[in-house]
């Protein structure tokens, strides 16, 4: 069963801090050099400096950016800028953004969840990590004890019963509210009646947990955890370091959103439309779609119309044209990729670097034997790159849904890279939770 539990969470004491929209911050791997420095000058309470503060010249192994990170939350603390709730408690927490101009309005609540290794309990992880990332947050979690940021966890609920409960008491209670760099509303309510508190964690112990986003974090605490047990600073069960923060959001919520993945593949110089043909026609029914935006838009609506994962959108660079094409050989995944399960090898991602890129696009003559990709979310990040001349070829893949998400995981088995992107990413700053404390 899963163990979630109300906790007492460290906050943003904002007569001391400020604006909330000023202290707070995306996740750590979405900030760049440009978007660091501002944050950087909203505040100098801006949670940039717990998560990902600057590195300098003259860092050491004993005095870095890790250590002034410490340094920064000793003194917040003591000087009550950061603050710790009195009561146990559950944090609904509501995001209200657009994508392609429309609006959607996604809920969920923050809660300590146990920690599992995965394969062992009712947590399940649906993509792969880096041995990088782990390391640099591991160094955070030993300097500050805290966790940070949270984890992104989906759980199943036809009917959204979890946060009915939870929306009753916050009733036309105000919210904590900070708008980010993007436009996404974060509004934030602190529920404290244990019998709600106590209701809700009992309907979630039977449901299993899908990370959706934060696997570098929930590894990271495993780890963080296995250390302390060695030092014998977690003597029981029950002892901080068991737990991990992390927003938990109903996988029927009507706006849970995952964006597709586009890739943006180089290392095919003067690939054009009737090469493309060439190389993919003997599995694909490909068919012309236009030039330039308006072939690309064509493309992307019939690929959102159909609905599946076969119907990939091509745009070669060296020529403006689009199209569409249709896996007509499903059989050749099943070959290519005969280890894993049929859920991984029908998704679009799947398709497109097994077969397309891998197998026959690597095949054709003249082409670079190793073709790279990079990666983005909106058809105009896409159409804006083929026109800078970013790539050669753009594709416009299907995003997964979330039954692929349930099936795959729920399996044990990993979703190819890039595979997901759930839109948008939770605020760090919104409140932390302690590893020392219980």
């Amino acid at each position: 069963m899963a163990d979630i539990r109300g906790f007492r969470a460290y906050r943003y004491n904002l007569a001391q801090a400020g604006a909330l929209a000023d202290v707070v911050a995306p996740p750590y791997d979405v900030i760049d050099s440009a978007l660091q420095d501002q944050l950087y000058n909203n505040s100098p309470f801006n949670v940039i400096r717990l998560i990902l503060d600057r590195e300098l010249p003259s860092d050491t192994e004993s005095n870095n950016r890790y250590s002034r990170s410490a340094a920064f939350l000793r003194d917040w603390l003591a000087n009550d800028i950061l603050q710790r709730d009195s009561a146990p408690a559950l944090y609904v927490y509501e995001q209200v953004y657009e994508v392609e101009g429309r609006k959607h309005v996604r809920k969920g609540f923050l809660a300590r969840v146990r920690l599992e290794p995965f394969g062992q309990g009712r947590i399940y992880p649906h993509e792969e990590t880096l041995s990088g990332p782990k390391a640099d947050r591991l160094k955070l979690f030993r300097a500050t004890g805290m966790n940070l940021s949270p984890v992104f966890g989906l759980y199943p609920d036809p009917h959204c019963e979890v946060m009915a409960k939870l929306e009753k008491p916050i009733g036309q209670l105000p919210p904590l509210e900070a708008t980010d760099h993007l436009g996404t509303i974060s509004r934030m309510w602190v529920v404290t009646d244990h019998s709600i508190v106590s209701t809700v964690t009992g309907m979630m112990g039977p449901k299993p947990v899908f990370i959706a986003d934060g696997h570098h974090r929930y590894e990271t605490g495993l780890k963080y955890l296995e250390e302390k047990t060695a030092a014998g600073e977690a003597p029981n069960s029950d002892s901080p370091p068991n737990f991990i923060l992390m927003m938990l959001v109903s996988m029927s919520d009507p706006g849970l959103l995952i964006l597709p993945t586009h890739r943006l593949v180089s290392g095919l110089p003067g690939l054009t439309c009737e090469q493309l043909q060439q190389s993919l026609g003997s599995h694909f029914q490909l068919e012309k779609t236009g030039i330039g935006d308006a072939g690309a838009r064509e493309a992307w609506e019939m690929i959102e119309a159909d609905g599946g994962q076969n119907l990939l959108g091509f745009g070669t660079r060296a020529d403006g044209i689009w199209q569409v094409g249709r896996l007509t050989q499903p059989q050749a995944m099943d070959q290519l990729a005969e280890q894993r399960s049929p859920a991984w090898r029908s998704l679009g991602v799947s398709i497109l670097h097994v077969l397309g890129i891998d197998h026959l696009l690597k095949a054709s003559p003249g082409f670079t034997p190793a073709p790279s990709c990079k990666y983005v979310h909106l058809l105009g990040e896409v159409t804006e790159a083929m026109q800078k001349g970013a790539c050669d070829l753009g594709v416009l893949v299907p995003p997964a849904e979330m039954d692929h998400v349930e099936e795959i995981a729920g399996n044990l088995e990993k979703m190819p890279s890039k595979s997901t992107y759930f839109y948008p990413k939770l605020l760090s700053g919104m409140l932390f939770n302690s590893l020392k404390n219980s």
